[in-house]
Formats: C-alpha cells, structure tokens, sequence
C-alpha cells in the first residue's frame, strides 16, 4: 500500500458510503418535485438502509473468495447505474426502488478496507486501514453538506448524476490500480455466508470487539440524532442551514483520528481503547454543559467524535489481525454488528429526548460509556489475537 493507492483507496471509500446519504437533506425537496408527502419521502432513507444492510451481508464477503480487482469497480460500476435510475426516477414508488439498488450496490468502502488490510505489511497495517477508514467516515459528514449545495444550484437529480460520473471515474482508477491476488480459499457461496456467525462464534477477540463496537456505533448515531433535536430548538434556535455547518465539527475529529491506526502498529490498541472510552465518558459531561453553551458543546463533540471513530478504528484493524484469510466476513460481522446498534442508538435517542430532553442523553452517554469501559476491562484480562510484534491486541 502505497501512499497514493492509500489515499486514493480513502477518497473512492468516502465517495461509496457517500451515495447513502445524498438523500437525507433533500428530503422535503424531493417529496415536493414528486407530489408526495414529507413523511412518504421518508422510506428513500429506510430503503436505502435496507438495500445496504442487504449487500454487506450478501456481497462483501464474496471479498474472500473472488478476484477484487474486478468485483469492487465492478460495484462502483453498479452504483453508478443505479444512481442514474435515481436521477431518472419519474415517481417516489420508483425512486425508492432505484436508492434500494444504490444501498445493495454502494458497498464498495466495505470491500476496500479489508483489501486495504491484506496489502498493507504487519508493520502499518493500522496506518494504512486507519487512513481508509478515516476517508469513508468524512465522506459520510461531507456528503449532506455537498448534497444541499448541487441541490440548491441544479435541482435534486443533479447530485445523482454528479454521484454516478464520479463513481465511474474512480471505479476506472481501482481497475488500474489494485492488484490481482489469489482468492484466500475455494468455499460454496452458502458455507461463504454462514462463515461469518462461525467466525464469531470462535474468536473470543471477535465477540469482545464487536460488543465494544456496538457500544461506539450506537452512542455516536444516539448522540447526533439528539444534537439536532437540541440545536433546532431554545437556546440556540439554528435553521437547518447552521444545524448542518456541526458536521464540520465532526469532519476535524475525523481527521484527528486517522492517526489512531498508528498506535495499533506500536502495539498501544488496548490501552488506547480504554483511554478513549474514558474520554467517550468525560465529554458526555461535557457536552450537559454544552447543552447552554456553544463553546462547550463544540468540544464535547470533537471528543466525542476523536474517541469513537478512533475506537472503531483500532476495533477494525484488530478484527484484521485475527483471521487474514477472512477478513471480509469479519468486515461484514463489524459493519452488521454496528448497523444494528446504530439503529437501536438512533430510535434510543428519539424516547430519551422524549422523556428527559439533553440531560437523559448526556446521562445515557455517560453511562453506555462507562459500561463499555467496564466491557473493555474485563475482555483484555483474557486471551486475545496478538499482533505481529507480540502485544496483545
């Protein structure tokens, strides 16, 4: 791994999960175009979510057992058709249709980083999959940001079509740039899928990760969902418009956190994990106090933002370390696995609100945080997945 084939591998990553959310903002705008209501426009989110939780289940980890080279521009390719379906769609019944192609197709992010992981040495494994990671995690903050603006200059199909052109440009330079390897092993396609549960059955190091994965997914959907509910209302009063400059919020923690892979390769992952969790904790704290002030909003969440995402970054890589031979079903069981609590956190966030406003959130935080802290005390006592140098990881 390179460092262009490195970032090159961040940007097409970031631009794959970017299709899942083009629609999210345009929401009202699309139901107008399509005589539709708000509330129906809605299902273009859900079908998009489904057709994705479809083709990580169903297609990723065919990464194990086919040539790459061809199956992730082959995706990209996929999604491209797709989100021409989209930008083409005369009704809403038939947009929803064409974004559920774009959640089946769109799983090219998933594809990359386990490659990322098989090409890179023992030695920068975790900079190089920190680094892919990273640039799929800015792709989800920056693509609302970049949907409002093409939208509100040519109209809602045109982020579709700029979406698709894009995609078939760096599906053409994924072609010439990632090697041909050998498949890791000759298995039917049913035991294929089936593998992943048994993978998690065997590894303890799997099911320990993925429960602090969970944790990490969950309260980052949780604790987003809920800021817009607080920036929409008293004290602060933001239109829409400002609600989602705070992404850029995010987008500096992001950053901040692609050197977390790093550490991985020191041998530092489990009391890195430990230290973020704590930090998880602190700045659910401090973002109670930010629920009167801007300032300490702001910094509750970079560290909220820094310490999740570096978590998930050293869960993934230390998921790599376990089975070299399987690391798309693992990628598969991590992205489920945090699919399903990021659901949970998000309609969590909907009753906590409901029934305590800011504080039940900060308080819920702070707890799941402390509850993951105490999952990860327990779990690194017992044997875990070493890496290359010895350190347990």
């Amino acid at each position: 791994m390179t460092p262009a084939r490195t970032l090159l591998f961040a940007i097409a990553g970031g631009a794959a999960v970017g299709n899942l959310y083009w629609a999210q903002p345009l929401l009202e705008f699309i139901a107008s175009d399509l005589h539709a209501s708000t509330a129906s426009a809605g299902w273009l989110i859900t079908a998009t979510q489904i057709g994705y939780a479809l083709g990580i289940l169903l297609i990723v980890p065919l990464g194990d057992i086919v040539n790459r080279r061809r199956l992730v521009p082959g995706m990209m390719l996929a999604a491209a058709v797709a989100l021409v379906l989209c930008a083409l769609a005369p009704t809403l019944e038939l947009l929803v249709v064409a974004v559920t192609a774009v959640g089946v197709c769109t799983v090219g992010a998933q594809l990359l980083t386990p490659l990322a992981g098989d090409l890179a040495d023992d030695t920068n494994r975790g900079h190089v999959v920190g680094t892919v990671v990273s640039g799929i995690l800015i792709g989800i903050l920056v693509s609302r940001t970049i949907s409002g603006l093409v939208a509100d200059l040519a109209g809602w199909r045109a982020i579709y079509v700029v979406a698709a052109v894009l995609d078939v440009a760096i599906a053409a330079m994924l072609l010439r740039v990632i090697p041909t390897l050998p498949p890791k092993a000759k298995v039917r396609y049913g035991s294929l899928i089936a593998s992943v549960g048994t993978a998690i059955v065997a590894h303890r190091t799997v099911r320990w990760t993925l429960a602090m994965g969970g944790f990490a997914f969950g309260l980052f959907t949780m604790f987003w969902t809920a800021l817009t509910f607080l920036l929409s209302g008293p004290p602060f009063d933001y239109p829409v418009s400002i609600i989602g400059l705070f992404g850029l919020v995010g987008l500096a923690g992001a950053i901040a956190a692609q050197r977390t892979g790093k550490l991985h390769d020191r041998g530092w992952s489990l009391p890195v994990t430990g230290i973020a969790w704590a930090m998880v904790v602190a700045s659910f704290g401090l973002a109670f106090i930010g629920g009167q002030s801007l300032l300490w909003l702001v910094v509750a969440i970079l560290g909220i933002d820094i310490a999740i995402q570096g978590i998930n970054i050293l869960n993934q890589t230390r998921l790599f370390d376990v089975d070299p031979a399987a690391r798309s079903r693992l990628n598969t069981a991590f992205v489920t696995n945090n699919f399903l609590w990021g659901a949970a956190g998000s309609a969590a966030a909907s009753l906590l609100w409901t029934a305590g406003g800011w504080t039940a959130i900060c308080l819920a935080g702070a707890l799941g945080g402390a509850a993951a802290l105490l999952v990860w005390a327990v779990g690194r006592r017992g044997p875990l997945v070493t890496g290359a140098a010895g350190e347990p990881r």
